[in-house]
């Protein structure tokens, strides 16, 4: 049995506009810098075994400042990098509308089958981000820790491992591991704040959400 802890990273550069950042390697904010802060001083006690994060900048280093104050060694899946939004990226809703209205209707319709023109297949991202999760899940299963840090304790016969990643992708997992359709992601999940806690119980082949969007000062 493992718990994952999801964790959407700080916020960025880009989020006062709510910009579609995607695969855009986009830098954190100052307030995205303490919100990793705050992350790290609940990592320190949250018994946790393992840290990991997307390749992207933005979540690696929220993650980093978790996985120092945890003594464990960061590790960094690709498979967990935020959806590529295509001509999407760097653009608002608003300007997605103008430069492309029908596409966005329909992605606002039902997301999980309509991505944004030159955008990745939603059901294939949620595919390669459950199977990192499934895969990290096993991995401390196997080893009873994924750190390779001396130092770092393991939480025994329940693993807890924190997975700082990017909102989108995390709610398509969600749907998918829950078995709902794809395209009620932004419906049943309609925000995801940066640094707020989602914690899921990995049984197998079995998923239970425990908490969702908790903010840091709400969870152990």
């Amino acid at each position: 049995m493992t718990n994952l802890v999801l964790v959407r990273h700080g916020e960025t550069v880009w989020h006062a506009e709510n910009r579609y950042a995607g695969i855009s390697d986009i830098e954190l904010t100052p307030a995205g810098h303490e919100q990793a802060a705050r992350l790290a001083a609940w990592a320190a006690t949250a018994g946790l075994s393992g840290v990991w994060a997307s390749t992207l900048s933005r979540s690696r280093i929220t993650a980093a400042a978790g996985a120092d104050a945890a003594r464990v060694k960061l590790a960094v899946d690709v498979r967990l990098r935020e959806v590529d939004f295509g001509k999407g990226e760097g653009l608002t809703a608003a300007e997605m509308r103008e430069l492309f209205p029908e596409a966005r209707a329909a992605f606002e319709a039902d997301p999980g089958a309509n991505p944004l023109p030159g955008g990745e297949d939603p059901a294939l991202a949620a595919d390669r981000f459950v199977a990192a999760l499934r895969d990290i899940a096993a991995t401390v299963s196997s080893t009873g820790s994924s750190a390779v840090s001396s130092t770092a304790s393991s939480t025994g016969p329940g693993e807890r491992v924190l997975v700082v990643a990017h909102t989108t992708v995390i709610r398509l997992a969600l749907c998918r591991l829950i078995g709902v359709p794809l395209g009620e992601y932004r419906r049943l999940f309609p925000r995801l704040d940066n640094c707020a806690i989602t914690e899921l119980r990995l049984r197998g082949d079995r998923a239970a959400i425990l908490q969702y969007n908790s903010p840091i000062g709400a969870v152990r």
